[in-house]
């Protein structure tokens, strides 16, 4: 089942909406004007059920089979939000919001998911019941998080769930996937190290913290390096470095901020227990107090082994044999769609963007070129999980 040839026909309306997007960013849980249209293009298509406020400003269409909708529910889902950046694509249609922009390619994954409601409402060649999930806030306010919370599996009985994402780099009309891990957990911590300030020139009376902060940025890297498995993937980062009023005075007070990125829950517990293990010591040692705040943010997010076997025959359908990667690196980026993926079954699949910009870059684009690629994906997914009883 090669690209769908109503796809080639619906491409450059699926574009517009997409650009239209893409002129209007919209950040979290804010994504209003988004989460409107695409209520108004569900109810245009003729979709049997649209839920809007799940999640906030999530919204969910649920479209039933030739069947009545009786037997297996697929969920697919799309992210909406965009991102805080000022955008320097040179675009005609770049944002007209200043400091937003979707440089993650969220109006793609919108637009993809529309057309292929689009084509499922019309066609209905499956049986059984597809609901697709719009979701916000993905970029750090754990939207997925909210539509869970608001009953979003049990409400809508569904048994397994799939989502998708550009990758940069990767040519248009490829995909990607594999099984277990595919994107990391992204934690966040805070340290507030007190020591005692003073005059610069006068630092034997004061204990200072600059120095003390200092010695734990070098000493986290050891987490990595020294108590990681090196099997085992882990990213952290010190990205924030809080301190002084003046060249001559020696603060009170440093503040460290960064990221943890793990692959698996155990890496995850020790990155926690040596960075707080660490600071804590260092800073006793110096003779300063400490303060550790560790939040964690989203979970691993891990495919299941038979839906994303699954997921990679239908793409090697739509593809080809040579254009799926179904052992591709996870990434050490995080996702809010693992808690879906902790609810139910399902997979995360990577689809081409070509030559972009990085994600999370103000040059950043999505390319229209994978819209009759992605749009196909979902809709065979459907057709082949939900098969027509014969």
């Amino acid at each position: 089942m090669p690209i769908i040839n109503r796809f080639a026909e619906l491409s450059d309306e699926i574009a517009a909406w997409r650009r239209d997007f893409h002129r209007n960013p919209e950040l979290l849980y804010d994504t209003v004007r988004t989460a409107g249209i695409v209520a108004d293009k569900l109810r245009e298509f003729g979709v049997d059920e649209i839920v809007t406020g799940i999640g906030h400003t999530g919204v969910v269409g649920v479209i039933k089979g030739r069947n009545g909708g009786g037997g297996k529910t697929i969920g697919l889902r799309a992210d909406m939000d965009a991102l805080p950046i000022m955008e320097e694509s040179g675009k005609d249609y770049a944002s007209e919001v200043p400091g937003k922009m979707h440089a993650c390619g969220h109006d793609g994954h919108t637009a993809m998911l529309l057309g292929a409601a689009k084509y499922l409402a019309e066609t209905r060649n499956f049986d059984g019941t597809v609901v697709v999930i719009f979701q916000p806030a993905e970029e750090g306010g754990g939207g997925a998080r909210a539509m869970i919370d608001d009953d979003l599996m049990p409400r809508w009985n569904i048994d397994e769930v799939y989502g998708m994402h550009n990758y940069p780099g990767m040519p248009v009309g490829e995909f990607g996937m594999c099984v277990g891990p595919i994107m990391a957990s992204g934690d966040k911590f805070e340290i507030t190290l007190t020591g005692r300030g003073g005059h610069a020139a006068k630092p034997h009376l004061g204990v200072d913290p600059v120095v003390i902060a200092s010695q734990i940025v070098v000493a986290l890297q050891s987490v990595v390096s020294r108590n990681a498995d090196p099997l085992d993937s882990a990213v952290l980062s010190v990205t924030q470095f809080l301190a002084g009023t003046a060249f001559n005075i020696i603060p009170d007070r440093v503040t460290l901020r960064g990221t943890v990125r793990t692959l698996s829950p155990a890496m995850r517990d020790l990155a926690e227990e040596r960075i707080r293990a660490l600071v804590t010591s260092i800073a006793q040692g110096y003779g300063a107090t400490s303060e550790i705040q560790y939040w964690r943010d989203y979970p691993v997010t891990v495919n299941d082994a038979r839906c994303t076997n699954f997921a990679a025959d239908v793409a090697r359908a739509v593809a080809g044999e040579t254009k799926v990667n179904s052992e591709i690196e996870p990434m050490m980026a995080s996702e809010d769609f693992s808690f879906m993926l902790e609810e139910r079954p399902g997979a995360y699949v990577f689809v081409g963007n070509g030559s972009s910009a990085d994600l999370h870059n103000a040059k950043y684009d999505f390319d229209d070129g994978a819209i009759p690629h992605g749009c196909s994906f979902w809709v065979s997914l459907v057709e082949k999980a939900l098969p027509l009883a014969n």
